[in-house]
């Protein structure tokens, strides 16, 4: 009996894999910010990576991967909010919710009609990427109406144009060297003749709370 088997080196290559790109991602997404940006507009390394996740390998791995960048966000960049009192307070996991949605987003964005294709990828990224800052705008416009603060909010047509089109451009932008990063060079290798899907079962789909 092999004490190492391929689900086991399967395992291991994601675990090894996912943590050396996690840790460049944010590193260059915190020191050099102002490399991926564009119209007021900060290219979301770690958001594109963790909706690709999900969507090339599968719901746990969009889950699991997206719940662990999005914990590294709230370290090191908590988004601040004005509470019922006026006062400034950081936030706590939300972060953490954010690219946990994002990552089980892109693992159900028409993965089985469209067979993981990489084409449709760029797809998926868009499209959470607009869910996204719909759901930021709505949110904090509905948040500073409830406390009462005076805030300086674009008109829905100024931040389509001026905050939703930058960010899609530069994230779609983005997803292109991750899409071969993943794809090719990912924690689940697909050099087989096998379905993706079938592939995704044998690298240890579902399987991460055991690893």
């Amino acid at each position: 009996m092999r004490i190492i088997n391929e689900n086991t080196k399967s395992r291991a290559r994601k675990v090894i894999v996912y943590t050396i790109y996690i840790f460049l991602l944010s590193t260059l997404q915190v020191s050099f910010p102002d490399a991926f940006s564009f119209a007021g507009q900060t290219a979301d390394l770690m958001f594109v990576f963790v909706v690709l996740s999900g969507y090339f390998n599968g719901f746990w791995d969009g889950a699991v991967v997206g719940f662990i960048c999005g914990l590294l966000r709230d370290v090191f960049s908590p988004p601040a909010v004005v509470g019922l009192d006026g006062e400034v307070r950081v936030t706590a996991f939300i972060g953490a919710f954010t690219l946990f949605a994002a990552g089980i987003t892109g693992a159900s964005f028409f993965t089985k009609r469209m067979h993981r294709n990489i084409p449709f990828s760029v797809v998926a990224v868009m499209f959470v990427t607009f869910c996204y800052k719909v759901a930021g705008y709505v949110l904090i416009f509905g948040w500073s109406s409830i406390s009462g603060i005076n805030m300086n909010f674009y008109n829905p047509v100024a931040a389509f144009v001026y905050s939703f089109l930058p960010q899609l451009l530069l994230n779609t932008v983005t997803a292109i060297p991750l899409i071969v990063l993943i794809r090719f060079l990912g924690p689940v290798s697909f050099r087989n003749t096998k379905r993706k899907d079938d592939v995704i079962s044998d690298s240890g789909e579902g399987t991460w709370l055991g690893i």
